[in-house]
């Protein structure tokens, strides 16, 4: 594997004190934007402007399901995955609703469902195979399947990028996804697979406990590996590789990421292990309760935009952020400075208590 397949530019900071000192023009007290201000400096250092837009903003929901759900490991039926699928096509779901009310084009991809879906206008089929297979037994890809999954991921985001669009969110479907991101996570950040696990969609706890202890017999069946690919390969799913390969080309191409929960994350956990500097590109847009969703975020040193209290996925914590975004670039593009608003700048003078005589 070539060392130049994973090349992402460096962020270049030469801007970065014309952008603060348009930020501390603008009329208000310097910093009281708090976290738009930040968010603002980030977008305009990934676009090496001043004066950021965001173009076409697209949302990409990745689906697949998976072979290790024959343990026991989730509380649904496998079946929700291809019908929640159809379900978001229709505009519905949590994700199909916030998509269209934040102005963001949703877009399905069906990176490994089994089920046999119609084409749709907003149906990318990338579909590899029809779900992964049992990691307890098999490796879920082999890494043929793992690097087509990547490269797919990589090939749909370049696409987009190619039409214009320069910030995109991801999210997921796929029943018993919980699983191989939990797997990823224990691997990556090596936190023991107890403080990995969560109820996922509804487990109990000795549910939770069941899941914990599939995953570590898996663990010792297939070994851990020293390449992030070969792990993912042996204990990720397909929706997880493609959302690592395109947040990757995302990356490459000076896109905003808008990264939601769990599952999407431990996509971002593969990438960053790749380059690290994927994570100067990544928004993350909340924290979700499932556990080991926040020390995935310690461990990457993210500071995640929101605190709702989500377990969905579908992407739609990355919806939820997505105005901010908005509003950060707003601020830095658009919100008048001092002079344009003929208001006089305090922001220099320093006032000196003088005691009364």
């Amino acid at each position: 594997m070539k060392t130049s397949e994973f090349e992402i530019p460096k962020i270049d900071n030469v801007l970065r004190e014309v952008i603060q000192h348009k930020l501390d023009n603008k009329a208000k007290p310097v910093g009281s934007l708090g976290r738009l201000e930040s968010l603002a400096m980030q977008v305009a250092l990934i676009q090496n402007t001043a004066t950021p837009e965001l173009r076409k903003p697209v949302m990409l929901t990745v689906a697949a399901d998976h072979g290790i759900c024959a343990e026991g490991v989730s509380a649904c039926p496998v079946d929700i995955t291809w019908q929640q699928v159809l379900n978001f096509l229709q505009g519905g779901g949590g994700i199909g609703l916030l998509a269209r009310v934040y102005g963001m084009e949703l877009q399905v991809v069906d990176a490994g469902v089994n089920f046999d879906f119609n084409p749709h206008p907003n149906l990318i089929d990338a579909k590899i195979r029809k779900g992964s297979r049992n990691f307890l037994v098999d490796p879920a890809m082999t890494m043929a399947e793992c690097m087509q999954a990547f490269n797919n991921g990589r090939r749909i985001v370049a696409k987009f990028n190619e039409q214009g669009t320069n910030i995109i969110g991801f999210g997921e479907m796929g029943i018993g996804n919980t699983t191989p991101a939990s797997t990823l996570m224990s691997i990556i950040c090596g936190i023991p697979v107890k403080d990995c696990v969560g109820p996922g969609a509804g487990l109990d706890q000795d549910g939770v406990s069941h899941k914990g202890r599939v995953i570590e017999q898996a663990i010792a069946n297939h070994g851990i590996s020293e390449n992030v690919l070969e792990n993912l390969a042996r204990f990720g799913g397909l929706e997880i590789a493609t959302i690592a390969g395109g947040m990757f080309e995302a990356a490459a191409r000076r896109m905003v990421i808008l990264v939601d929960g769990f599952i999407t994350t431990s996509g971002m956990l593969v990438a960053q292990e790749l380059n690290k500097r994927v994570l100067d590109y990544a928004v993350f847009a909340h924290v979700s309760d499932e556990q080991g969703h926040r020390r995935m975020l310690e461990y990457m040193h993210a500071d995640p935009l929101l605190s709702f209290g989500l377990r969905l996925g579908e992407g739609t914590g990355a919806a939820l952020a997505f105005p901010m975004v908005q509003g950060a670039v707003a601020v830095l593009s658009e919100m008048t400075s001092f002079e344009e608003a003929q208001v006089i700048n305090t922001s220099h003078i320093r006032f000196e208590e003088k005691s009364v005589q």
